[in-house]
């Protein structure tokens, strides 16, 4: 009887935990962050190109 309780007391321990539910959090978060970085760097990516030309143009004048 005591074997019983055990897994039926194992199993309810089973449907309780959010463990699944965290994760899917975790990985939107994750997610998320990884679309702002990509708007982040998509957005100054052009600006520092304009700025490196700037530079190189400045450095060394064409003839």
């Amino acid at each position: 009887m005591k074997f019983i309780t055990d897994i039926q007391a194992r199993i309810n321990s089973m449907r309780s935990t959010d463990d699944g539910a965290t994760a899917v959090e975790y990985g939107l978060m994750v997610s998320l962050i990884a679309v702002a970085i990509i708007i982040a760097v998509g957005a100054l990516g052009a600006s520092l190109s304009g700025m490196f030309v700037d530079v190189e143009t400045a450095i060394d004048p064409a003839p």
